[in-house]
């Protein structure tokens, strides 16, 4: 079973936050997913309560070298998700990007022009998760 490494916007917003949930719930069909936290409404309350910034940093790199796959839902932008990208890149993690198509917004060119990196554009999570099944 793949390891999967789930990135998703935290404190650069959690306004997908049922996304993000969904596609965990998805993903434990198939696979192993190391960052399940993600989808927890409550994860902001408890890790500041429990974890000091160098402590989510550390957790965080020591399971983007552990996993198989990263997978990122990048419609809402994040620094950190895109630290988390660069990071995986180096480290040659392959990397699949999903961006929520809405008319409106656009994929930074800094991910959707890298050709290390799969896209998968959707409209909604059960079309993308057809997708990213193909790649798992």
């Amino acid at each position: 079973m793949k390891k999967v490494y789930f990135s998703g916007s935290i404190r650069g917003g959690r306004e997908d936050l049922a996304i993000y949930q969904e596609w965990i719930r998805r993903l434990r069909e198939t696979a192993e997913v190391l960052t399940e936290f993600i989808g927890d409404s409550t994860l902001e309350e408890q890790e500041a309560r429990t974890l000091t910034d160098r402590d989510i940093y550390e957790r965080d790199v020591r399971l983007l070298e552990g996993c198989d796959v990263v997978v990122a839902e990048c419609t809402q932008p994040s620094l950190g998700v895109g630290y988390e990208l660069s990071y995986a890149e180096r480290f040659g993690k392959p990397v699949i990007l999903l961006f929520r198509e809405d008319g409106v917004r656009r994929l930074s060119a800094m991910l959707s022009g890298n050709p290390r990196f799969h896209t998968i554009y959707y409209r909604n999570v059960a079309d993308g998760w057809e997708l990213l099944r193909e790649y798992l």
